[in-house]
């Protein structure tokens, strides 16, 4: 206790409110950084991250403009909402960086990926396998007398869901995109 019998941070009204304001809620959100397209600048950007601990959760890279020579990077990562802040400036500061959007907090989004799955089974397995990658609107791809290969599209969340169906029918692989991801509207 200090000398006038308060105790640090004893009300939100005191002077000595010495409590902290950050959040420590874990919020996950989706960036769209437009860059030149030039050698070393996904490097760059990578290194942010690493550099400072940030958890990368899902990356993809395109040449979205040949003629302006820009790559669009969306990344999906988590944090509380300081260091996604912290995040988004450090992103605007790296010189080939023209723009960095993010699409959680902009407003509605559509995000997409693409999976392959190898899933190998006999008998009432393989049924159960197709049947089910019907219900999800998952194509084949390939197909031999042990094996499917399937290709789904959609939301993460999906792809994670019909994952999880597939392992006790015998899943062995899985190969994923990274979200894809656009603001909706104008």
């Amino acid at each position: 206790m200090s000398a006038l019998q308060i105790k640090k941070g004893a009300s939100k009204h005191s002077a000595y409110n010495l409590r902290p304001t950050f959040s420590d809620v874990q919020e996950r959100h989706t960036l769209a950084v437009l860059v030149e397209n030039e050698p070393g600048v996904l490097a760059r950007v990578i290194g942010l991250f690493s550099g400072r601990g940030y958890n990368i959760e899902s990356l993809t890279v395109a040449e979205v403009d040949h003629t302006g020579h820009l790559s669009r990077i969306t990344i999906v990562t988590t944090g509380t909402p300081q260091v996604i802040e912290q995040i988004k400036a450090q992103l605007g500061r790296i010189v080939p960086v023209h723009e960095v959007h993010d699409l959680t907090t902009e407003g509605a989004s559509v995000e997409r990926e693409l999976a392959m799955l190898k899933v190998a089974g006999t008998g009432d397995k393989r049924v159960e396998a197709l049947r089910l990658a019907d219900i999800f609107r998952a194509n084949v791809v390939d197909s031999t007398l042990n094996s499917f290969v399937f290709e789904i599209t959609g939301a993460p969340d999906k792809i994670d869901a019909f994952a999880d169906l597939m392992r006790p029918l015998g899943l062995t692989e899985i190969a994923r995109t990274g979200v894809a991801a656009l603001l909706r509207g104008d």
